[in-house]
């Protein structure tokens, strides 16, 4: 493995908090941005994605807990995604698994064929351009794919194509030490089932709890001892 994979890996990871400190809003207006540069299709598969994100991950909820102390519970990105796909997958289904990983939190590395309708490079300009910081997405090469996937700081794979490559892939993350990664398979590149799932972008987030202590200095003393006593 040499040392250019690492280093895209660190610098992608080293984008990752930044994007997915933005929250959702802020990522959905880049998105949005994104979207005007591309065809009606694809821009629809934009703005799919970014709103069933909104509607399933986006909330964050209150959960109840002692006097003095809000609890919430809310979805963050995992970390840097791969997104790769086979040469007759449609471009709509690619920005799709795309916008799926940026619009929760997730940094990218999108590996395309050469013969794909647009070039990873291209669609990297492109969100750069709509306000993306460099590292939040990347072009890697195909060449680079395989050694990418074995790096255990890798979240997850999204890949569309050919069950037999989903196989391998899984074989392959599987192998890895450390931490499962995330494998997100689209097979029916026809319809889309997956991609098109109003719930795809559960597949990229886990869930964090957050625990502020709003008591103030000099409080109820009775209140901050809670749970320290002798039972």
């Amino acid at each position: 493995m040499t040392i250019g994979i690492q280093s895209i890996v660190g610098n992608s990871l080293a984008a990752w908090e930044g994007w997915n400190g933005l929250g959702y809003e802020t990522r959905i207006q880049i998105l949005n941005r994104w979207a005007e540069q591309l065809d009606q299709s694809a821009r629809a598969m934009v703005s799919f994605q970014c709103r069933n994100a909104l509607e399933h991950v986006g909330e964050t909820l209150l959960l109840p807990g002692p006097t003095g102390e809000t609890n919430e519970l809310y979805s963050a990105g995992r970390g840097v995604f791969i997104v790769t796909a086979d040469a007759d997958v449609s471009i709509t289904a690619v920005i799709g698994q795309i916008t799926a990983a940026l619009v929760t939190g997730n940094t990218v590395l999108v590996s395309l064929p050469s013969e794909f309708a647009l070039s990873a490079g291209e669609l990297v300009a492109q969100l750069e351009k709509a306000g993306c910081a460099r590292g939040v997405i990347t072009a890697i090469d195909n060449i680079q794919l395989a050694d990418c996937v074995s790096i255990t700081a890798i979240a997850g794979v999204a890949y569309a194509g050919q069950l037999s490559t989903s196989q391998a892939l899984a074989r392959q993350l599987a192998a890895r030490d450390g931490l499962l990664a995330q494998l997100i398979c689209e097979t029916d590149c026809e319809s889309l089932p997956v991609i098109g799932s109003p719930t795809y972008s559960l597949r990229f987030v886990t869930e964090r709890t957050r625990t502020i202590n709003i008591t103030a200095v000099g409080g109820n003393a009775t209140l901050l001892e809670l749970g320290s006593g002798e039972h």
